[in-house]
């Protein structure tokens, strides 16, 4: 055991982290682009989420009724709160349906989590300099932001894999917020690592929550708490609180060794804006992102087997090595999050349904017994290929296939799905259904004449982001 007290050299990832945030130029227009549909998206994502009572319940103040004054406001509300726990506010909405963006890789998870802190940050910070007679930060500020947000957690998810050591992914949330919020209050370089230091030697989440017998709704505030702790932790560095400069590598106590198997915590790539540019969107459907290509499948044979199933003998699911991990479960489902999370599940009600939405998990639907009658008749057998391709840095794809079995000895055709609509390679396909979707969502919370306030500013990428953030939360609230 290391007994030495003597001064340490900072660990290289927290201070390639901290150079990123504060010295990278983001120069990609594509990545600007994306970013636009990710902050729509991702706030349609929340005003449908503010329709189920069990997200609502856990928003508002700690405190019923304060009142924080040039707090940070939270959209699809009146709240106005201070950024840390606003940030969880945004950051559960965000998450609660499991339908904003993805990214698949060695470690899973959703970056525009990270939203839920740095548009809670920015408003603070815009009203904050309004009273005091000085500019707001502009919507640009606020993409630049995601997309560096976005390029922490995706790099670091490229080759680190939590879900190998029971940690859940939201760790990575926290990290790259941490980051990015520093940064916003005005961080120096060394209270961004101090900050990024604290945020490692933090408590990580297990997984537990996200899998078979414990699957439950904490999966949908993780996020939430985890963007909300990254701003806790960047407001006490910019205070002072001081570093920890080996808190990945510290033999023994470092998180390395503690609680990843003693492996070193690498960075896949270069930081620059490559995570963005590849973000995953959920266009279609609101299911666990390794279930989207299985229900694009599913839907599309809905009209040949509706009216044939009790002709069914069997069903297979041809899918890939971490779907299988995650998604693939036998037995009772007790909860929305459960459902949401079943392989077999999401390809019963595509079938059944001919589309997949968000109540179709709910209880109401969930007790139709021809669901578990369709599940009972699916195996789910991997695809070597598919599981390698899921790995390719040049392909990343998140393929499944699915076909149907009749008594008779007949079958459908296998249809086999490779790239889910909201995959890189099908963007220009997807960013009209990504439009549609948010358009879909305001409505669920907002009146005509705002909804079309809304559009008309968030189509058009140079009034988007010239506008001030004030302007523009102002335009989400009731």
């Amino acid at each position: 055991m290391l007994k030495t007290n003597e001064q340490v050299k900072t660990d290289v990832l927290l201070e390639e982290i901290a150079d990123y945030v504060l010295h990278k130029e983001i120069k990609s227009l594509e990545a600007f682009q994306t970013a636009r549909y990710v902050l729509l998206d991702t706030i349609g994502c929340g005003m449908l989420a503010l329709s189920y009572p069990e997200c609502t319940k856990l928003l508002g103040p700690i405190v019923p009724g304060t009142v924080v004054p040039n707090g940070s406001r939270v959209p699809g509300t009146s709240f106005e709160l201070d950024p840390i726990q606003a940030a969880f506010n945004i950051g559960c909405i965000i998450r609660w349906l499991d339908y904003n963006d993805t990214w698949l890789a060695a470690e899973w998870g959703h970056p525009s989590d990270n939203l839920g802190g740095i548009l809670a940050t920015a408003d603070y910070i815009s009203r904050v300099r309004v009273a005091e007679g000085k500019e707001p930060l502009a919507v640009r500020d606020v993409l630049e932001m995601m997309i560096k947000a976005h390029e922490i957690q995706g790099v670091l998810a490229l080759e680190n894999s939590l879900n190998r050591v029971g940690l859940d992914h939201v760790m990575f949330v926290k990290i790259a917020t941490t980051a990015v919020v520093t940064k916003m209050l005005g961080g120096t370089r060394e209270e961004i690592i101090n900050a990024l230091s604290n945020a490692w030697i933090d408590t990580v989440s297990l997984r537990t929550y996200r899998h078979a017998p414990n699957t439950g709704s904490r999966k949908s505030w993780a996020a939430g708490d985890a963007t909300s702790r990254g701003v806790q932790l960047a407001m006490m560095a910019v205070k002072g609180e001081m570093g920890y400069p080996t808190a990945l590598s510290a033999p023994n106590w470092g998180f390395q060794d503690v609680l990843f198997n003693k492996k070193q915590v690498t960075l896949g790539r270069p930081l620059d804006s490559y995570v963005m540019e590849h973000v995953l969107f959920k266009v279609s459907y609101p299911a666990e992102f390794h279930a989207q290509t299985a229900a694009e499948c599913a839907v599309k044979l809905h009209r040949e087997v509706v009216n044939r199933l009790d002709d069914i003998a069997s069903i297979t699911i041809t899918t890939h090595e971490s779907a299988i991990r995650i998604i693939d479960k036998e037995g009772p489902l007790h909860n929305p999050a459960d459902r949401d999370h079943c392989l077999q599940y999401i390809t019963a009600i595509g079938l059944l349904k001919g589309t997949i939405v968000a109540d179709h998990y709910e209880n109401e639907v969930a007790s139709d017994s021809r669901i578990d009658e369709l599940r009972s008749k699916m195996k789910v057998v991997e695809n070597k290929q598919y599981s390698e391709d899921y790995l390719n840095p040049k392909k990343r794809s998140i393929a499944n296939a699915v076909q149907i079995h009749f008594k008779d000895g007949t079958q459908t055709e296998e249809v086999e799905c490779e790239y889910p609509l909201g995959h890189r390679f099908r963007r220009d396909e997807a960013i009209p259904k990504v439009k549609e979707k948010f358009s879909t969502n305001i409505k669920t919370r907002f009146p005509l004449k705002q909804q079309k306030q809304i559009e008309a500013v968030c189509y058009n990428q140079e009034e988007l982001e010239s506008m001030s953030v004030n302007e523009f939360v102002q335009l989400f609230l009731i």
